[in-house]
């Protein structure tokens, strides 16, 4: 297929054809252009949409629960799904309309040469045509002024009344005019064949190869543009699969919704801690002078039920514990919300366990920076030229009065803690066993009173007891940590270090002493439950957790409290430890009613 063959005769046509071919290009490249437009205006509005929606600071609270979480996760898929329309747009824009316009322009230029030597040819083709042409002309004039001639002659030569010389002058103009024939019937040969000459290289050589260049021309455009559909949809094909991991990222958000989940958490984000109000009581009419004369019974609320769990001589003795701390000077002051005494005890547990774990950090700091400091003055001893030794003294006391500020500060969030603990550890009374105005059956209880205690004192009680046991009042579980988490370790160093400090002063006051730390005594729990071990589970060592084997079965003293340990115990041995809560599958007794 050659157009200069097949369409020898179709040169204003095929450069029309041409000529929108180009403007099709064109057409092309201005719809890839809007397209990128558009897909910039929806990667912009759908940023304007996640920034929209992402979440205040007063909001991040709600974000605790599961649907908020997954809302988040989904606002960065597609946030990062806006930035793939991005790419695809900043691909199109570079790879298929530079490159389209570029060959836009360069098409033209080349269809503009090879019209133009087209046209040359053309201009070439219609000189010869014009210069036959005149050559026709005089040969033909000349053929008609030879007969002419020829018709004079014999007219003359006819002509008796002519003189001889007439006749002559006639015949010798005949001669002329046919010999003028001839010369310009030569004239019209020679350029007939120059002519055709031209017209058949015009037509079998310079137009089809104009015609070739065109056609070249127009495939070329032709390819080009599907090279450009293809590479806009390999643009899109790149990023598919990071769109697909974004659509992924939005399932896997999605199902990420658990309702149980929060459920407990609302639990946990709004549970007091107080316990329900008793029944109230039947009282019997006796007279108005009895009636008068009796006291007015108490009006049941939850505040003073939950203070109704700790008998008032513990609430006596907590007082004094807390006069331990009472007389630190740098200590801060516990007006206001500092303590958290104004949340219902279940929330102040949980504000107190952050501070204890905050606090804690701010110790492990300021000791790492003290060491530091301490090796730096070391080095400087040793070798002078390095620095002066004094230089550092400053910061190092300015160092130990801050640790010993955060360690001050972390003994009485420690207590805090702990008595927190005492409050929100109580048990209650099975509802069953309540009845109206009849006082709670004793035998449906979990324990006595003594067995009321938090789990931070029932740890320290395995192994302490009295004054010699206080130092280790609270235990690591009094922090809301694990077993591991070492609270309570650094509970016990400040009952040791404020007990060596007043050493002098607990002389005379050591009976008094021990009835402020016999509140966090506890002799052995009743079981709650029992549970069986999923998994083996090695101590490490502390003596707060409990080495078991998979498939054992041992007794459930205390539920995990959120810290994702249970206090359990061996029936056989008596050896009671931490387990992980994940590591048992538990069952509590019909009759038990933990909170």
């Amino acid at each position: 297929m050659n157009w200069g063959t097949e369409l020898w005769d179709q040169y204003d046509n095929l450069a029309a054809h041409t000529h929108k071919g180009i403007e099709f290009l064109d057409k092309y490249g201005n719809f890839v252009k809007e397209r990128c437009a558009i897909e910039l205006e929806y990667a912009g509005k759908l940023r304007r949409l996640v920034k929209n929606y992402q979440p205040k600071r007063k909001e991040e609270d709600e974000y605790q629960y599961t649907p908020c979480k997954a809302f988040k996760m989904l606002l960065q898929e597609l946030g990062d799904f806006a930035g793939q329309r991005e790419v695809v747009a900043e691909n199109l824009q570079s790879n298929v309309v530079r490159e389209l316009h570029l060959l836009a322009k360069e098409l033209r230029e080349e269809r503009k040469q090879h019209l133009n030597e087209g046209a040359k040819q053309m201009a070439v083709l219609s000189t010869a045509a014009g210069a036959l042409e005149r050559a026709r002309r005089a040969y033909e004039r000349a053929a008609r002024e030879s007969e002419r001639a020829l018709e004079a002659f014999q007219r003359a030569d006819a002509d008796f009344n002519l003189s001889r010389a007439e006749v002559e002058k006639q015949k010798t103009n005949m001669k002329l005019r046919s010999q003028a024939c001839e010369d310009a019937k030569q004239e019209y040969m020679d350029q007939l064949k120059k002519t055709n000459e031209a017209q058949r290289q015009h037509y079998e050589q310079r137009l089809p190869h104009v015609f070739k260049q065109l056609q070249d021309l127009d495939e070329k455009r032709i390819k080009q543009i599907k090279n450009f559909m293809l590479s806009s949809v390999d643009v899109e094909r790149k990023v598919f699969p990071i769109i697909m991991q974004c659509l992924e990222g939005m399932e896997h958000a999605a199902n990420s919704i658990n309702e149980k989940e929060d459920t407990q958490l609302v639990i946990e984000r709004y549970k007091s801690g107080f316990l329900p109000p008793e029944d109230y009581r039947f009282e019997a009419a006796s007279g108005a002078d009895a009636t008068d004369s009796a006291p007015a019974h108490p009006t049941h609320n939850h505040l003073t039920a939950a203070r109704g769990t700790v008998s008032g001589n513990r609430i006596k003795k907590r007082g004094g514990l807390l006069s331990i701390f009472s007389s630190n000077k740098n200590n801060m002051s516990m007006d206001g919300k500092e303590d958290y005494s104004d949340l219902p005890p279940n929330q102040k547990k949980k504000k107190l366990q952050a501070k204890v774990v905050e606090l804690n950090k701010q110790v492990a700091q300021e000791q790492a920076a003290m060491e530091g400091l301490m090796k730096m003055k070391g080095v400087y001893e040793t070798n002078p030229t390095l620095g002066d030794p004094m230089t550092v003294e400053g910061q190092l006391n300015e160092c130990c009065d801050k640790l010993k500020k955060l360690k001050d500060q972390l003994r009485k969030y420690e207590v805090l803690l702990a008595e927190a603990n005492n409050q929100v550890c109580a048990p209650t009374l099975h509802p069953v066993a309540r009845t109206n105005g009849a006082a709670p059956n004793q035998a449906t209880s979990i324990g006595s009173n003594s067995e009321s205690l938090s789990r931070s004192a029932s740890e320290s009680s395995v192994s302490t007891g009295g004054c010699a046991g206080a130092g280790n009042a609270g235990g690591s579980r009094a922090a809301g940590g694990s077993p591991e988490s070492g609270l309570g370790g650094e509970l016990a160093a400040a009952h040791a270090e404020h007990a060596d400090n007043n050493e002098h002063d607990e002389n005379d006051e050591h009976c008094d002493h021990e009835s402020d730390f016999d509140y966090y005594y506890e002799p052995d729990l009743q079981p709650l439950g029992y549970c069986k071990a999923l998994y083996a589970f090695e101590a490490n060592g502390t003596g707060s957790t409990m080495r078991m084997e998979c498939g054992e079965r041992l007794l459930v003293l205390e539920t995990d409290a959120g810290d994702g340990w249970t206090r359990v115990r061996r029936s056989h041995t008596r050896e009671e430890g931490f387990v992980p809560t994940t590591y048992i599958s538990t069952t509590l007794y019909s009759d038990a009613h933990v909170h």
